[in-house]
């Protein structure tokens, strides 16, 4: 068995055919399909099921997908420390952010990184907090920041801020009249609400906090797409619950949205810094977890990621 086998092994479990895995890898599909029957044949097992639509591992094929992951992403850290220059941090580094961390943070953060470490290579993968989560456990992120303490039970994590969650309304919206600073969460309830689906962490906190005061939301759409929710929140068509990060989208001024605090219930969601296990954690990715922690602290303390407190 060799590292060239696993690359490509992986390449096909994530593809779904030997076809996109021979165009990914720029090699032909008999030589591919030769590299694999000689894996099977090391390790004494069928790795994946062929048919007709494609290619899916087996049990055991799924069990050596997720270990030839961490081992591929050990190898490439290996190397790039082998290669770097004497008192410089060089490396590429997977960073998992939810949509509105990447709003508050995405831009600081880049920045940051490569103005101080222009030999590292920053991988930012923008999701909803399960799929990071099961990324962390899989080995295929290096740090991420989650929205519960046991998210990854097995992996460190530190406390980085708690956010606050407001109604978000366009300005000039007729829904809640303008005087209005705060508002509970049964009229809240009341109003037309544009939520992600409950597989996201915070449409199921604003449920809990709801049921919890018999209380139903009147859903009128669920989209778990931020860009897209907050376009229909700002073309009139509802309202919608997020931290206040979210009105930093695409570079809006937070002006231009109106956002409630609600005035009967204490909705708020911890942030935590994730990150592999210390001795499996590469030189540049100690690096960018330590730079991530000073942006995020930076940015609470100038007044720019506003709505949230540091934990």
């Amino acid at each position: 068995m060799d590292f060239r086998q696993l690359k490509y092994f992986v390449q096909i479990v994530e593809s779904g055919s030997l076809a996109k895995a021979s165009r990914q890898l720029f090699i032909a599909q008999p030589a591919l399909s030769q590299q694999i029957a000689k894996l099977e044949a090391e390790v004494g097992k069928p790795l994946l099921i062929r048919t007709a639509k494609g290619v899916t591992p087996t049990e055991s094929g799924t069990a050596l997908h997720h270990h030839a992951r961490f081992m591929l992403r050990q190898l490439e850290q290996a190397l790039s420390i082998a290669r770097q220059d004497p008192g410089s941090v060089h490396g590429m580094v997977s960073v998992g952010l939810a949509a509105t961390t990447v709003c508050a943070v995405g831009v600081s953060f880049m920045r940051r990184i490569r103005e101080k470490y222009p030999g590292i290579v920053l991988n930012v993968v923008e999701g909803m907090s399960g799929h990071l989560a099961q990324m962390m456990r899989m080995g295929q992120l290096d740090l991420a920041i989650l929205f519960s303490r046991d998210a990854v039970p097995d992996l460190p994590s530190e406390p980085l801020v708690e956010e606050e969650l407001f109604v978000m309304l366009p300005q000039d919206s007729e829904l809640v009249p303008q005087r209005r600073v705060k508002i509970s969460c049964a009229e809240t309830a009341a109003l037309p609400l544009i939520l992600p689906t409950s597989i996201h962490g915070l449409r199921r906190r604003i449920t809990t906090e709801f049921e919890q005061r018999s209380l139903t939301a009147h859903v009128v759409a669920e989209i778990d797409s931020l860009s897209l929710l907050m376009t229909c929140v700002r073309d009139g068509l509802g309202a919608t619950i997020k931290p206040m990060a979210a009105a930093l989208l695409e570079g809006r001024m937070r002006e231009r949205w109106r956002t409630l605090a609600f005035s009967d219930a204490d909705m708020k969601r911890p942030n935590y810094l994730y990150s592999v296990d210390p001795m499996r954690l590469s030189p540049a990715a100690a690096v960018v977890r330590t730079e991530l922690r000073e942006t995020v602290k930076d940015l609470v303390r100038e007044g720019l990621w506003r709505g949230v407190n540091l934990i």
